[in-house]
């Protein structure tokens, strides 16, 4: 990021993207993981009114997959991308009209994190940049994206913040089918797709969609590495068959790593197979 850009930010912005530009992550190597097992999302970053914001979409209702629900731009990596950084801007263009480099000088990378496990058993990629303000120069692809929204990132720690700011919210109703005083929801889930492990659900009320789920767990992430700290809620579940309690966020979260590096091994292996084979990747 250019230092003139930094220094329109103000210094608690400022040290939240030195803490994101300079944190130290194990990011596996996925050069033998196949193409149609990765994707990419765009985590974009800016300063409104003192403080930084996510931009996020609404998916169409009229998607198979997901419709209705909070996403971060971003999708498949294609086998002509040149790297998952690449398949979120691509995407993000296609999905909301963002500007793709070298037209737009204006989006300056910052991190990339480790690899998250979809319910699909994709390995998502977040590519963590910034922006000037963008949300009123965009465009909804009208196939893929009803809504373009964003929302305070440091309220993904703590969500009583929105009340605090007068923060706009959506209604209780469809997007919202629980209590009109209430900010955040969470429930406990043991899922197949990830091999029995409990999962915590996060659901955070916005201006629109809740933002919930893998979307939810990534904003979670980037915004404990932002501000340096963790959130006020309790972020993994008990889970009583491993002798873990819900404080415990260290096991839980190596648990969930040890299943993203299983899915890894899984697919290198498959991956070699089907090149011994002469098979597709």
């Amino acid at each position: 990021i250019p230092t003139h850009v930094l220094k329109r930010l103000t210094s608690k912005s400022r040290a939240c993207v030195e803490r994101l530009r300079t944190c130290q992550l194990d990011r596996p190597d996925l050069s033998r993981q196949p193409t149609c097992k990765l994707a990419a999302v765009l985590v974009l970053l800016y300063e409104q009114a003192g403080e930084l914001r996510v931009l996020l979409t609404t998916r169409s209702k009229s998607l198979r997959a997901h419709p209705g629900q909070t996403a971060l731009p971003g999708g498949k990596a294609d086998e002509g991308d040149e790297s998952l950084v690449w398949t979120a801007l691509r995407e993000a263009n296609e999905e909301v009209g963002l500007p793709l480099p070298p037209t737009s000088s204006n989006i300056h990378f910052i991190t990339t994190l480790p690899p998250f496990l979809s319910a699909s058993q994709l390995l998502v990629t977040p590519v963590v940049s910034s922006s000037h303000p963008i949300l009123t120069s965009l465009t909804p692809s009208l196939t893929e994206v009803d809504r373009i929204f964003d929302h305070p990132l440091e309220a993904m720690l703590d969500p009583r913040l929105l009340l605090n700011k007068g923060e706009s919210l959506v209604d209780v109703g469809e997007d919202w089918p629980y209590s009109a005083g209430d900010v955040y929801n969470p429930s406990d889930v043991r899922l197949d797709a990830f091999d029995g492990l409990i999962y915590r659900m996060h659901r955070f009320r916005t201006c629109a969609s809740p933002i919930k789920g893998l979307t939810a767990d990534i904003l979670i992430t980037v915004a404990e590495l932002a501000y340096g700290r963790k959130p006020v809620y309790g972020r993994y579940p008990s889970d009583s068959s491993s002798g873990s309690s819900s404080e415990d966020t260290n096991l839980e979260g190596e648990t969930y790593q040890a299943l993203v590096r299983r899915r890894m091994e899984e697919n290198e292996r498959a991956f070699a197979v089907a090149v011994e084979e002469g098979g597709q990747t």
